[in-house]
Parts: structure tokens; C-alpha cells; sequence
């Protein structure tokens, strides 16, 4: 049953992201994600339903398009790979299925976060809001299915402390953040606090060995400077997800050492 659950996971979430590559193209353009249907940007020809299955036809047309042969960019196909192999991890990982659907809508939002981030340097907050708006009830009907209700107040508490402490950072360095990393870290804190106080530990810890480690290299190779900006959005979500899928077994590992 776990397979089929996974199989259909992965499934779905290349589909998925299909739609979180037309997120990350439209709404930094402050353009309408649900219309025009998804077109070629270079010459407009709509895309065919049989020009739209995930990865399959990227290859199929070997990143071009149908109509004027102009190159699609590979990120699309890398959105929907990575958005399809995340949710197969997170069916494999979740302790309830219950839990699934909450988790799978966190993870499409946070690759679609750190795409944006990476490109804009800017994290939109109504991606934050909206999967704020989502989740909430999905993890209401988790609690409902695994009938344990203290989770919610954990992932309150999460959120709300996480983002507390954001929010120190950015007082105390504004120019080290961006007020989206604050909006962010409430969700992932929230997120995380559903699972366990200590887990939203280990997210934010990871976030920044995560960030920290490639910014270190970067600097000893003179490649950045103290001052160059660096997205944390993406370190965010990374941390955010591997403590989602292996934050318990670290929280024991770390407690018997």
C-alpha cells in the first residue's frame, strides 16, 4: 500500500509541478497564473494537452517547441522532476497519511519559493499567505485522522516563535534579511512545531549550516563578499524539507549521543 500511495504521489506531483513552473514564470510578472492557458512565450501557439505531460514531453520535443522549434528553458522540466520526486519522498516519509496532503502543498510551495528566490532575490508573500490558507485546514483534518489534537497548538507555537525570532534578525540586521525570510520561516516554523518543538529545531539549524557552509566556500574563493546578498529562502526550504522528512530520527539520534 505504501508503494501504490508513493507511486500515485509522484504522480501527482509532477502534475503538480507542471503548475509550480507556471507560478514561478507568471507571478513575479504580476501576471494571472490561471489564464491565458500555458503557451509558448516566444511565439504565443498554445501548448497541446499531448505537449504538456510532465518531463515526458520536454523530451519528447527535446526542449523546443512544437510550433517555432524556440527553446524551452530546462527549469520547467526540473520544477516537475524535482516537485514529482519530493512528493514521492514525503508519501515515503510521512508518518500518517493523513498528514500527506498537508505536507505535499508545503513542499510544492517551497519550490516554487526557492525558484523565485533564486531568479528575483524576493520571496512573494501571497505564496506565503496561500499556503499558509491551505495548510492550516489540511493539518485541522490530520489531527482530525490521527485523532491527536496537541500538534496544532505545537505548530502555533512553531510558527509563532519562529517567527518571532526571524523578526529579531531582521530588527537587529536588516540588510542580512528580507522581510519575506520572516514571512517564511513563521510558515516552515509552523509547519514544522505539527511534527515537534525539537524538529522546528533541527529545521532552522540545517537552514543555516545549509547557507552557511556554501557561503564560507564562496567567500574563501573570493567568488562573493561580505556584503553580496545571497537568497536564504532556498536554505530555508531545504532545511525545512529534510527536517520534515528525517527530523524524528535526528531528534533521537541527537538526544542519545
Amino acid at each position: 500500500m505504501s508503494a501504490v500511495i508513493a507511486a500515485v504521489a509522484g504522480v501527482v506531483g509532477l502534475a503538480i509541478g507542471s503548475f509550480v513552473g507556471v507560478i514561478v514564470d507568471r507571478l513575479p510578472r504580476k501576471e494571472s497564473i490561471m489564464s491565458p492557458s500555458s503557451h509558448c512565450v516566444a511565439c504565443s501557439s498554445p501548448i497541446r494537452a499531448y505537449d504538456n505531460i510532465p518531463v515526458v514531453s520536454y523530451l519528447v520535443l527535446c526542449g523546443r517547441c512544437r510550433v517555432c522549434r524556440a527553446r524551452i528553458p530546462p527549469r520547467d522540466a526540473l520544477l516537475e522532476l524535482g516537485t514529482g520526486a519530493l512528493f514521492v519522498l514525503l508519501a515515503w516519509r510521512t508518518p500518517s497519511v493523513w498528514a500527506l496532503p498537508a505536507y505535499c502543498v508545503l513542499g510544492a510551495s517551497l519550490v516554487a519559493i526557492s525558484a523565485i528566490d533564486v531568479e528575483h532575490m524576493r520571496i512573494p508573500s501571497i505564496l506565503v499567505y496561500a499556503t499558509a490558507l491551505l495548510g492550516a485546514p489540511l493539518l485541522v483534518i490530520a489531527s482530525a485522522g490521527t485523532h491527536r489534537w496537541s500538534p496544532l497548538l505545537s505548530a502555533v507555537i512553531g510558527g509563532a516563535a519562529a517567527f518571532v525570532a526571524f523578526f529579531a534578525l531582521f530588527e537587529a540586521v536588516p540588510k542580512g534579511m528580507g522581510f519575506g525570510d520572516v514571512r517564511l520561516a513563521g510558515l516552515c516554523g509552523a509547519y514544522l512545531g505539527w511534527i515537534g518543538y525539537r524538529v522546528v529545531i533541527v529545521g532552522f539549524l540545517l537552514s543555516f549550516i545549509l547557507a552557511g557552509v556554501p557561503a564560507l566556500v564562496l567567500l574563501a574563493m573570493r567568488k562573493v563578499e561580505r556584503r553580496t546578498q545571497i537568497p536564504f529562502g532556498p536554505f530555508l526550504a531545504a532545511g525545512t524539507m529534510i527536517a520534515v522528512l528525517f527530523g524524528p530520527p535526528i531528534v533521537h539520534a541527537w538526544a542519545t549521543f
